[in-house]
C-alpha cells in the first residue's frame, strides 16, 4: 500500500511524533508524511518519506496564522500550499489518507485539507480510502460546542472512511470530550495509545554513556516543543541546588526545539557539571528509561513515553484548556503519575516532592494500552484486505 499521512502541527511536536510512529508501523509499505510545521531535525525510518509545505504557524491562542517567512503574506502561503497538496496528492495516488485530528482540530487548514477531502469524494482525484487519526481528548469548544459538533460529524459522515482513535478505552473514552460520537455513522475504532517502547538495555546503555552510577539519582525534566511552561524548568532548575541529595544526583533539562532563543540562554545559565540544559534529543525514551524522575508537560506523547518507559513522573498540565489536566487525573488516579499544581513550583515546596519521589516513588502502572501504533497499521491493513 502507499499511504500518505497529513499531520500539521502547530505548537507542540506531540502531533508529529505520534503520527511519525503510526507510520513507522506500516514498515512494509511506502509512507509519505506530509508536514508544515517548523522543522525539526529527526531521522525518519528508511520507508517514509516526507514532503514538505511551506511553514504556517498559529499563536498560543490558536487563533491567528503566521508564515514562517516574514517576507510571504499568509494568503499568498495558504495559496501556494493547496495547490502543492492538491498537485502532490494527484501524482502520487496514494491508497489510504491519514489525516492526523481534522476535521476534530486544525480547522485553520481546512483551505488545503478540504479540496482533497472533495477531490476524493466527487472523483476528481483517485480515490482513496479516508482515515482520521485521533488523539484521546479533545479542546473544549465551549460556547459553540454544539455547532462545533455538528460541524465535525457532517465533515466525518460525508468524507471519511473511518476514525481511528489512539487511546485506551478503559481509562479514556472520545466521549468525556465530544458527545456527538453516536452520530457517527462511519467505523469507530480504538487502537489503544500511541508510543514507541524503550530498548530493554535502554537505561543501562544510556547511564554508562552519561556515566551515571548506580547510587546517584538521575531526573529528566523536559517541555516538550517548549513554546510553553518554561516557568517549569525555572522552577526546576532553581529547586536542584536545595535538594538533599543533589550532591549524588544528576539532572538534564531539554527545553523544547521551539523554546525562544533567550528564554533558552536564560536557562543555560543554571548548567554545571552536574546540571545540563539542552534543546532537544531524538533518543528521550532512553533518557527516560535511565531516569529515576521524570518533570514534565503532560502532553499525549510525553504521559505514553513516561508509561512505556515506567519512570515515576511529576507532571505539570498545560492550563490553557482541560485537555492535559483531564488525562493526568485520569493517571494519576490509576497510580502512573503525580500532577504538579501551581503552588507545588514554589523552590521550597518542589524540593520536598522531589526527594519524596526519589525515596518513595509511585509504581508505573502497566495494564494501560501501549500498542497504538502497531494495531492501528494491523487494523487498517485488514481493513483494506477485507472490504
Amino acid at each position: 500500500m502507499k499511504i500518505l499521512q497529513y499531520c500539521q502541527y502547530v505548537l507542540g511536536i506531540g502531533h508529529l511524533f505520534r503520527t511519525i510512529e503510526i507510520g513507522r508501523a506500516f514498515a512494509e509499505h511506502e509512507v509519505i508524511l506530509v508536514t508544515g510545521g517548523s522543522e525539526i531535525d529527526i531521522r525518519l525510518p528508511d520507508h517514509i518519506q516526507e514532503f514538505r509545505l511551506p511553514g504556517l504557524e498559529m499563536d498560543r491562542e490558536f487563533k491567528n496564522l503566521f508564515a514562517k517567512s516574514k517576507e510571504t503574506p499568509v494568503a499568498q502561503i495558504k495559496k501556494e500550499r493547496r495547490q502543492m497538496l492538491f498537485s502532490f496528492y494527484k501524482k502520487e495516488s496514494p491508497d489510504i489518507f491519514i489525516v492526523e485530528l481534522y476535521p476534530f482540530g486544525r480547522r485553520a487548514f481546512s483551505f488545503e485539507v478540504d479540496p482533497i477531502l472533495k477531490g476524493i469524494r466527487y472523483d476528481i482525484l483517485p480515490t482513496s480510502r479516508v482515515i482520521c487519526s485521533l488523539r484521546d481528548i479533545l479542546v473544549d469548544r465551549k460556547k459553540y460546542q454544539e455547532s462545533y459538533e455538528a460541524k465535525v460529524v457532517d465533515l466525518l459522515n460525508n468524507y471519511f472512511d473511518a476514525l481511528l482513535i489512539h487511546s485506551d478505552p478503559s481509562l479514556l473514552k472520545i466521549d468525556t470530550t465530544f458527545s456527538s460520537i453516536k452520530n457517527i455513522t462511519i467505523p469507530v475504532v480504538y487502537t489503544g495509545f500511541v508510543t514507541p517502547k524503550p530498548a530493554p538495555n535502554a537505561r543501562e546503555m544510556l547511564r554508562n554513556q552519561l556515566k551515571i552510577k548506580e547510587n546517584e539519582n538521575f531526573i529528566v525534566a523536559s517541555l516538550g516543543g517548549g513554546k510553553v511552561g518554561k516557568s517549569l524548568l525555572e522552577s526546576v532548575l532553581k529547586t536542584f541546588p536545595m535538594l538533599d541529595t543533589s550532591s549524588r544526583c544528576r539532572l538534564i533539562v531539554f527545553a523544547g526545539p521551539f523554546m525562544e532563543g533567550k528564554d533558552f540562554d536564560r536557562l543555560q545559565k543554571y548548567a554545571n557539571k552536574r546540571v545540563r540544559v539542552e534543546r532537544f534529543t531524538s533518543d528521550f525514551l532512553s533518557y527516560l528509561a535511565a531516569a529515576d524522575l521524570s518533570i514534565s508537560m503532560a502532553g499525549y506523547n510525553t504521559c505514553m513515553n513516561i508509561l512505556a518507559a515506567k519512570v515515576p513522573a511529576l507532571v505539570w498540565p498545560f492550563s490553557q484548556n482541560r485537555e492535559q489536566r483531564l488525562r493526568v487525573e485520569r493517571l494519576a488516579g490509576n497510580g502512573a503519575m503525580r500532577v504538579l499544581k501551581k503552588h507545588d513550583l514554589k523552590p521550597s515546596r518542589l524540593a520536598n516532592i522531589i526527594e519524596q519521589m526519589l525515596t518513595q516513588p509511585l509504581k508505573p502502572i502497566s495494564d494501560i494500552d501501549l500498542d497504538g501504533a502497531n494495531k492501528t497499521a494491523q487494523w487498517i491493513q485488514n481493513w483494506m484486505n477485507h472490504s
